[in-house]
């Protein structure tokens, strides 16, 4: 596949991401600079200072809704990547609406229900539709351990043995955007084709 028609095809894809902390800001802002013609973010927390280690948002944005920031910083970066900004909280039952017209899902939230249960309302919902997720964020080391996991549409960028990110004690900046951009290069991969591709 040419350079021309990678283009074509990240431009004409929607990738929806749930949360905007540091999986989700990071993927979000790699996809755009990648090409990707469309974002879906949805996420109902504002920025804070402690979240500046490791989330793609500046001192002067502390105190704005993350998914305003997030815009915000995409559109400072890149051109012609169409933000749908969505300031509320994903609720348990109604966790796949949102996503229903996007061409992949990123899971990156914070707590691990709340992950398994995105995750579920995706593959049951959206059956077409695969969806990303990461485990095993948080903690120091095991660069090595991370492997991706596939089990239908679901793929899970995991690290086994550091536990699951909501419960680690260290969320470090490298490692984290390790994970987001894991996530955002399988997106890309499997919008061009790799992993059998889309709906």
């Amino acid at each position: 596949m040419d350079s021309q028609k990678i283009s074509e095809r990240l431009r004409g894809a929607c990738i929806g991401i749930a949360g905007a902390g540091g999986l989700g800001s990071n993927a979000a802002v790699a996809l755009a600079r990648a090409g990707v013609g469309c974002l879906l973010i949805v996420d109902f927390d504002r920025v804070e200072v402690s979240n500046l280690s490791r989330q793609y948002y500046f001192l002067e944005q502390v105190g704005k809704y993350k998914v305003e920031a997030l815009k915000e910083n995409i559109e400072r970066a890149v051109n012609g990547c169409r933000i749908i900004a969505l300031n509320r909280r994903l609720e348990p039952g109604k966790m796949a609406e949102p996503f229903r017209e996007v061409d992949i899902v990123i899971e990156a939230l914070d707590k691990a229900k709340y992950k398994a249960r995105l995750i579920e309302e995706v593959l049951v919902n959206l059956p077409d539709t695969p969806i990303i997720a990461a485990s095993g964020v948080g903690g120091i080391g095991g660069t090595e351990r991370i492997r991706l996991h596939r089990s239908g549409n679901l793929y899970l960028v995991e690290d086994a043995e550091a536990g699951l990110s909501c419960d680690a004690n260290v969320m470090l900046g490298p490692r984290v955007g390790l994970f987001a951009h894991y996530q955002a290069a399988l997106a890309v991969e499997i919008l061009l084709g790799g992993k059998e591709g889309t709906k």
